[in-house]
């Protein structure tokens, strides 16, 4: 865009002052908009088999309930900025949360699966546009002396969101039908849809966009992404690259990333124009975007996993201790804005978010067969302030310091990341709990060889529990038992290691702050163009 239709697009805002309070409803309309965008990535999650059985789908199929709405999620984000740019920030808000709320309608109706992914991947694809555009308009239409708090709302609900995702599905699939994960979203989309058409005009479209308009670069960001998300979804369940088809993906991505980047670089009118990448600052906070997205996805997976296979909880008893991380966040909310406020440096903060979400990490490695709700509660509570310490002071050093004409763009590559980054951590994880589990069953299975005098006397013992069975079905079923016993030791281990691989993650990004400048003075909407 040039200088001119920047300026055109971006009109001058006071570097201080109160928002005109029609601009704060519409506002935080488009905020309530990002939330169900976000939350539905994850209301789906702890409902899959309710849903499967309502679909009549397989298990290996229901899986795609949820990773079309990430594939098709993924690609628009970063496609986002352009089309705010084309449409101006209203219109295309006002039509992605139309027609999330109508594709949310269509997935409460859907009576195959068939339907319902598509019907996902367009709620996905459409609805994605609503994350990017908040965070660009936040750094658009605040004035300094508020956007500290500004950050800390969008923080809150960009974190809380997939938290208490899980939650939320599971209470109202257990209280009403899976139906109403969609249906839920009618009455705030429609209350969106209204009061961001009238409030929050806040800059032209640029209809020139469409002249030379990028297919090809379109075309190699779907491949590239999506691909991607694919392979990183499904990768762990198919083996990896054992599988023909995950080649196939896998080789798909890799072209379309060719094709991307070589367009974004070369073309004067690029899908996704990448240059906000030569900011250190906005650079370094994409790659901690990208870590804080691994702990807030993966652990999100993580802990309702031990609680649901090792435990055995269902999705209300599970939601009921997945609480207190999105309480723990809530209540650490104004904390974190009041040190956005006062620091004259994110940096110190961020270090400290990172090594909290460490020292949680660390202490979930001390995990046994029966961590309930009280050994969970302190990790929990330190996971979720960490989480805000973390994301708030990331968005300032990411995109606080950008210029206007780059806000658009920049948010959707940064959001990206962190969408990356969860997909990364949870392929990750799978691979990891699947390589170590095997590795501690082989470490352990000599252990229990009945051919060891302790061995035997444990399945004697066992064995005359089955007092009504035959002497070798007794030895048999003791056996079997026995076997059950260590696999799930090997398996509760594994979830010991990546609890702590993550720890050292997350240290490392604590240290890892030092890359960032200290960021210069937050520039006043309407600064800079």
């Amino acid at each position: 865009m040039s200088a001119s239709a920047a300026t055109m697009a971006a009109p001058a805002m006071p570097a201080e002052g109160a928002l005109p309070k029609g601009r704060m409803i519409g506002y935080f309309a488009m905020v309530l908009g990002m939330f169900m965008a976000i939350l539905d990535i994850q209301i789906v999650s702890s409902s899959l088999t309710e849903i499967q059985a309502g679909l009549s789908a397989s298990a290996d199929e229901i899986s795609w309930v949820q990773t079309s709405y990430l594939i098709a999620e993924v690609i628009m984000i970063p496609f986002s900025g352009y089309l705010s740019r084309l449409l101006s920030t209203r219109v295309l808000f006002t039509i992605s949360a139309a027609s999330f709320t109508l594709a949310s309608i269509g997935c409460a109706m859907a009576t195959n699966l068939e339907t319902m992914i598509v019907l996902r991947a367009l709620q996905g694809f459409l609805g994605g546009a609503m994350i990017p555009t908040v965070f660009a308009t936040t750094y658009m239409i605040f004035p300094r002396n508020k956007m500290a708090g500004a950050t800390v709302i969008i923080g809150l609900v960009a974190t809380l969101a997939p938290t208490i995702g899980p939650t939320l599905g599971g209470y109202l699939t257990q209280l009403f039908s899976w139906h109403w994960l969609f249906l839920i979203n009618i009455v705030p989309g429609i209350a969106v849809i209204a009061l961001v058409w009238s409030f929050m005009d806040i800059d032209k479209p640029d209809y020139s966009l469409i002249k030379g308009f990028d297919y090809s670069g379109l075309i190699g960001l779907a491949l590239f992404l999506g691909s991607l998300e694919y392979v990183l979804e499904e990768g762990t369940r198919k083996d990896w690259f054992a599988d023909e088809a995950m080649r196939w993906f896998a080789l798909a991505s890799f072209i379309g990333a060719l094709v991307f980047f070589w367009r974004s670089l070369t073309y004067r009118n690029p899908i996704v124009d990448l240059k906000a990448f030569r900011n250190r600052n906005f650079a370094t906070g994409c790659l901690f975007s990208l870590t804080i997205g691994v702990g807030l996805y993966g652990l999100v997976y993580l802990l309702p996993l031990y609680l649901g296979r090792v435990q055995g909880l269902n999705s209300l008893q599970i939601g009921e201790i997945m609480f207190i991380t999105g309480l723990a966040q809530f209540c650490s909310a104004p904390l974190a804005g009041f040190l956005a406020r006062k620091s004259p440096d994110p940096r110190p903060v961020l270090a400290f978010g990172f090594a909290l979400l460490a020292a949680s990490t660390w202490m979930m490695s001390g995990l046994t067969g029966d961590w309930k709700f009280d050994e969970l509660l302190i990790p929990q509570i330190m996971r979720g302030a960490a989480l805000m310490f973390c994301i708030v002071p990331i968005n300032v050093i990411a995109l606080g310091t950008l210029p206007q004409s780059e806000l658009k763009n920049a948010s959707g590559l940064y959001n990206l990341t962190r969408n990356l980054g969860g997909a990364f951590g949870l392929a990750g994880i799978n691979t990891i709990m699947t390589e170590r589990t095997n590795f501690h069953w082989n470490r352990m299975v000599d252990f229990i060889n009945p051919g060891r005098w302790e061995v035997q006397q444990y399945i004697d013992s066992i064995a005359g529990m089955f007092g009504d069975r035959s002497p070798a079905d007794q030895t048999q079923l003791a056996i079997r038992m026995l076997t059950n016993k260590v696999q799930g030791q090997a398996y509760l281990m594994s979830f010991i290691d990546v609890f702590f691989l993550l720890s050292l993650l997350f240290a490392a990004a604590a240290v890892a702050v030092v890359l960032a400048q200290k960021p210069k003075q937050t520039p006043a909407p309407g600064d800079a163009h």
